[in-house]
């Protein structure tokens, strides 16, 4: 197993892995965002709340959930050790370089808008998830448990709702700069395909963040 502890500990190997989780990542926010947009329905939240019974209860989808809060953490222990490591390589930064002359404001600050993206996740998971799992939650006319009572509190509330857009724009920001990177690490990086790839990421982090803010602003302006 000596390959596999050279792999997670090598910089490159580190990047590969980091690359790897970021696209299951990106492909993850398509789906979430889909079941999202169901609670802008016009039913008093009953799709979005069958929507949210189905995932939580589903095998299939239960297994993998347990994948994607491990590839969460593996994403964000992986970016924490390339920090650190990267930090003792050169514990002195460059005199007189000007980082906006050869790089972009997100590729000079993903550890912050990660940081950022971290915290939402925090604040995210504990008043949704924790209490779709654990909370005291009121039953719809369906008999599902009423997660979008809990929903439609949060983004009645107009500083939650500030907050979740600021943080969709980190998102914004760090997908800019991690979507193409991820294929340029995996290798996938060729004068007809990259810049394709590239179009493709910011078109990517515009919408994907964007479609999110939009939904607890159109809740927020209707309630």
């Amino acid at each position: 197993m000596s390959w596999l502890s050279d792999t997670l500990t090598s910089t490159i190997g580190r990047k590969l892995v980091m690359s790897l989780t970021g696209l299951f990542l990106i492909i993850f926010l398509v789906v979430h965002l889909a079941g999202n947009f169901q609670l802008l329905a016009d039913d008093g939240g009953l799709a979005f709340n069958a929507y949210a019974k189905f995932m939580t209860s589903n095998p299939i989808i239960k297994f993998t959930s347990y994948g994607l809060y491990a590839f969460i953490l593996i994403h964000i222990i992986m970016s924490i050790a390339l920090v650190i490591k990267n930090k003792k390589a050169r514990p002195v930064g460059y005199d007189k370089v000007k980082g906006s002359a050869n790089s972009s404001f997100s590729s000079r600050n993903m550890g912050i808008l990660g940081f950022i993206i971290f915290v939402f996740l925090v604040i995210h998971l504990r008043n949704f998830w924790y209490e779709m799992h654990w909370g005291s939650i009121p039953i719809d006319e369906a008999g599902n448990k009423d997660l979008y009572a809990v929903v439609n509190a949060a983004f009645s509330e107009w500083w939650y709702v500030a907050i979740y857009v600021v943080c969709m724009v980190g998102l914004a920001f760090h997908l800019s700069h991690g979507f193409s990177s991820a294929f340029q690490t995996l290798g996938i990086n060729h004068s007809k395909y990259t810049p394709f790839i590239k179009k493709l990421g910011i078109v990517y982090a515009i919408l994907i963040p964007a479609a999110f803010a939009s939904i607890p602003l159109i809740m927020f302006f209707n309630s």
